[in-house]
């Protein structure tokens, strides 16, 4: 089984704002990851905008949460953020930021 990881303090802070159910259904998703299987969420790859392998579980109803994750390299889950949603067109801002973290997992894998 993979490791769960978040890639800072940050990451791990945004996910536990997320609402209790929202963090119980994503982290069901991560644990089905977790053991090589696909999440239960609505999920999409983000490849073009965050990097190789970055997934986004999507969970929308009166407010539209995601978490973004990469599972790709090694054996760890790296959870890059987390966020609610409130454009309906792509969050410029979160992508960005979850870009970023995908850099900070890079070099984190690279060093070991």
């Amino acid at each position: 089984m993979r490791k769960f990881e978040f890639v800072n303090a940050a990451a791990k802070r945004e996910f536990l704002d997320l609402p209790k159910p929202v963090q119980r259904q994503f982290g069901a998703d991560l644990q089905a990851v977790q053991m090589g299987l696909a999440p239960f969420s609505r999920w999409k790859h983000l490849t073009e905008t965050v990097g190789t392998g970055a997934i986004e579980l999507i969970e929308n109803g009166a407010k539209a949460y995601r978490t973004v994750y990469c599972a790709k390299f090694g054996e760890t889950v790296f959870i890059l953020h987390s966020f609610t949603k409130t454009t309906n067109g792509v969050d410029r801002k979160a992508m960005a930021l979850a870009r970023e973290r995908y850099g900070l997992m890079q070099k984190r894998l690279a060093s070991e």
